[in-house]
């Protein structure tokens, strides 16, 4: 068996794996993405392909390069909520920044060849099977299979990027660590999605189309261009399974825009819906994006989050082979980058997949369709507060009539979200602080279970 020898080693050529790379290898170090599918299928990854908000990228790669060669839609300027029992759309627009739907593969054939560029190896066909870790609990590389042979990898940091319930997670003794190992498979989603070419232009080529389902899930319809559109489902997995291609298969033949339509491209993928990773951080260990929890656990949106995460990890990386100190203290200020930026966002987020898993779909869709967009926006935790004119509330009465307990209840929920986020702006700036941080958040939560009367997610 052969050893290679890296100051970082990185697993995963997603989002996340590129920007961690690129970061580290811009900066001098020797480093090492370990991607396990070949050159020519890298960066074919299922996604809903929506990005909101395309300008948050970190400047690590060449931005307007990716622009030009993988958004082929920057037009998005609203979302669309259809009822699924009235056919009524609620419509709600994005405001000042638009949002973009990409073709992910191009996409990830970019971000690979700026990873490259930046002067990290590129190691394809590469299967992570183990992980290397001494005596004292730290991490120390991994062991692999590359184009068939074994390979170890030492590095002084390796940076998990591999992905919805990585191995190298279950391979690690993450005991004497702060790492959140508290993930089951009850917190993630099953999703699946095709590229169709339709025949007529359809009118909602500036939109992101979505429409619940049954299984506290919803199918998506996201127009790559007028014409291509990514149609995807996901349903969590603590419900019933669902067929997801044959329910998809059967929205797609009651929508007149896809007759005669033609499937170019067919994925499935797991993905989280829960909050991120309390720690995602260990003795010469960080885990970023998908692998540590980092995507929207309503809408599992997770493409600016895994960039600014595999960017910031690599930052503490650098910084920790530097000062040759590899322990967990040394990488920590990751975590409070994370939790202080969108995972505060994301962790309230997760209280309404929590509220919504406690009622039945039919009595969410009645309220939510109900419900002004802008306000509807609001509850979900982009402004943190709303507000609503007397007859605007009036209106919203009459319309809710029947529902009134269960809109009383999202009210209180969303106090709750707002609640929780400021427990996330004082996450701890040391490992020191982290016991106490998690009992204060979980008082909040203990409340939102009892608000809602759902089981304890975590």
């Amino acid at each position: 068996m052969s050893t290679q020898t890296y100051d970082i080693i990185v697993v995963g050529g997603g989002t996340a794996g590129c920007f961690a790379a690129a970061t580290a290898g811009r900066e001098g170090l020797d480093v090492a993405l370990l991607e396990r599918k070949s050159e020519e299928e890298a960066g074919h990854i299922a996604c809903g392909d929506a990005i909101k908000g395309k300008s948050t990228f970190p400047n690590v790669i060449d931005r307007d390069y990716l622009k030009e060669e993988a958004f082929t839609n920057q037009n998005i300027s609203r979302a669309v909520f259809l009822n699924p029992d009235t056919g009524k759309e609620l419509d709600i627009p994005f405001g000042d920044t638009n949002g973009a739907v990409v073709d992910r593969k191009r996409y990830g054939e970019v971000l690979l060849e700026e990873t490259a560029r930046q002067g990290a190896e590129l190691h394809y066909d590469t299967v992570v099977q183990d992980i290397r870790q001494n005596d004292d609990g730290r991490i120390t590389g991994v062991r692999a299979v590359r184009e068939g042979d074994p390979v170890d990898y030492e590095a002084s940091v390796t940076v998990d990027a591999a992905g919805a319930l990585s191995i190298l997670q279950d391979k690690a003794d993450l005991s004497g660590a702060t790492f959140d190992t508290n993930v089951d498979y009850s917190q993630f989603c099953s999703a699946y999605r095709e590229i169709v070419e339709v025949e007529e232009p359809v009118d909602y080529d500036d939109a992101i189309v979505f429409k619940p389902t049954e299984e506290l899930g919803y199918l998506w319809y996201f127009p790559r261009t007028e014409t291509e559109i990514n149609a995807g489902l996901g349903f969590q997995m603590n419900k019933d399974p669902m067929e997801l291609v044959d329910v998809l298969k059967r929205d797609l033949n009651q929508r007149e825009e896809f007759q005669n339509a033609t499937v170019k491209d067919k994925l499935g993928a797991a993905l989280p819906t829960r909050r991120p990773y309390d720690s995602a951080t260990a003795s010469g260990f960080v885990a970023v994006g998908d692998a540590a929890g980092h995507v929207n656990p309503t809408t599992g949106g997770g493409i600016p989050g895994a960039a600014k995460a595999g960017t910031w990890a690599a930052e503490e990386a650098i910084e920790a082979v530097g000062d040759e100190d590899l322990g967990e203290g040394r990488l920590w200020e990751y975590n409070q980058r994370v939790m202080q930026d969108f995972g505060k966002r994301f962790a309230a987020m997760d209280v309404y997949n929590i509220f919504g898993s406690a009622h039945e779909v039919d009595d969410l869709v009645s309220v939510i369709s109900s419900l002004p967009g802008q306000q509807l926006v609001d509850a979900l935790g982009t402004k943190g507060t709303s507000s609503m004119s007397l007859g605007l509330k009036l209106k919203t009465i009459v319309k809710t009539f029947g529902h009134w307990d269960l809109l009383y209840e999202l009210y209180k929920v969303h106090n709750k979200a707002a609640e929780l986020k400021e427990v996330y702006d004082d996450y701890p700036a040391s490992p020191d602080g982290f016991d106490a941080w998690q009992t204060r958040r979980d008082a909040v939560m203990d409340d939102i279970y009892e608000i809602t009367g759902a089981d304890p997610k975590y």
